[in-house]
């Protein structure tokens, strides 16, 4: 049986007023270009954490109680001002931020049953009960929304959802115009876990010193092209998120809080991908990469800065049910710092990601497995499924 959710309280998390300082009172803080070109819509991010208790899955101390998450989030709140906003107008007419500490929404809820039922059912399904859903209709929608789901085990979710403008997430999407669409339950949505052995006979098969992320990609990009049937005198691409703070002079702190990414464009015949090595595949996605340098970053600040008043920069997101087919899109979260996220019991037992309505877009994530290793999850047309499954563990 499915366990439901069923939200049972809801209230406003404001800064602290300990923590606040003299900092109080309503300020406007511009978005920068880089946050203008992000994608104007709210990203999800769930985390699960189990009991403690008997069991082997156990861990040593229980998630701590939903007051405990909220006094630390209001404490939290004053060092990171752009969450407890929310969005205005400048005099120019464009967005901005008010930074008017009116708060994050809350929600509390319960589920029916234990976690351990709830992630052996229809999960995606589950997921999508365990974040808030923002109102993009609403004037005053709060930029960041947290949900704390309670299970019958004593297990804890929690969902989280903050508008992409705050911070980077996954990197925008253009070009919708031109693409072809399929009906929301002929996108699959996959998990693909890649164990450290797996890992490290990749990059053996690589033979070139490469990233975890880029050996990854080359492998993934040439998997999901064969399973796509493609014909062999075709062009495919993948557009990567590339992280810009390490690459101007001085270079951005690698703590600064915001949106500071650009896209590298790989591209190559479908021919040529399919059959060249590893190595030339990985080499076509660093040469992409490394064109977006200081030259480039700086060329497109100063090409937002010079739009007019009455121009903006276009930020668009594709619609559910797009498909990205012959090109795909990548993000990589390997550098998040998920184990990290310990209240005193452990790491998250599971990062759950709500379905992508997308095809064609994949994301690699450190895997919250005691094993290790990494998880890969993709959208793929359900024609492709089958063939991807069947190769991509190959290493031919």
């Amino acid at each position: 049986m499915a366990v439901t959710v069923e939200i049972t309280k809801s209230e406003v998390i404001r800064p602290s007023p300990a923590s606040c300082g003299d900092a109080g009172g309503a300020r406007s803080s511009p978005l920068t270009v880089f946050d203008r070109a992000a994608m104007d819509m709210y990203i999800p991010s769930v985390y699960a954490w189990r009991n403690a208790g008997g069991g082997a899955e156990a861990v040593a101390e229980a998630p701590p109680s939903n007051r405990a998450i909220k006094l630390g989030l209001a404490a939290v709140l004053p060092r990171f001002p752009h969450l407890a906003g929310r969005f205005d107008v400048d005099a120019r007419g464009r967005r901005c931020f008010d930074l008017n500490d009116a708060g994050v929404f809350v929600f509390e809820a319960a589920a029916s049953g234990t976690l351990a039922d709830a992630l052996a059912h229809d999960v995606a399904a589950h997921v999508n009960e365990l974040y808030p859903k923002a109102d993009t209709e609403r004037a005053d929608e709060p930029l960041v929304q947290v949900q704390l789901t309670r299970y019958t085990c004593g297990g804890l979710v929690i969902g989280a959802t903050a508008h992409h403008h705050i911070a980077d997430g996954h990197a925008e999407r253009g070009g919708r115009n031109s693409r072809a669409t399929l009906p929301l339950d002929r996108i699959q949505n996959l998990a693909v876990h890649f164990p450290d052995e797996f890992v490290a006979r990749l990059k053996a098969q690589v033979g070139v010193r490469c990233s975890t992320f880029r050996c990854l990609l080359a492998h993934a990009w040439k998997k999901i092209t064969a399973a796509r049937g493609l014909p062999p005198e075709a062009f495919t691409q993948v557009r990567v998120a590339v992280d810009c703070r390490g690459r101007t002079t001085p270079p951005v702190p690698r703590d600064y809080f915001g949106n500071m990414v650009l896209w590298a464009f790989p591209r190559m015949q479908v021919g040529q991908l399919l059959s060249a090595s590893y190595a030339a595949v990985a080499g076509v996605i660093s040469d992409a990469v490394a064109r977006v340098d200081e030259r480039y970053i700086r060329s497109f600040v100063d090409f937002g800065e010079a739009t007019g008043e009455e121009e903006e920069l276009a930020a668009t997101a594709a619609e559910p049910g797009t498909v990205l087919c012959p090109d795909l899109e990548v993000d990589s979260w390997l550098g998040f710092r998920f184990h990290e996220l310990d209240f005193g019991g452990g790491p998250p037992c599971a990062f759950l990601t709500p379905d992508v309505p997308i095809e064609g877009i994949f994301i690699f994530v450190p895997s919250c497995a005691g094993k290790g290793g990494i998880e890969m999850f993709v959208a793929l047309q359900d024609t492709h499924v089958e063939a991807f499954r069947e190769i991509c563990y190959s290493l031919d």
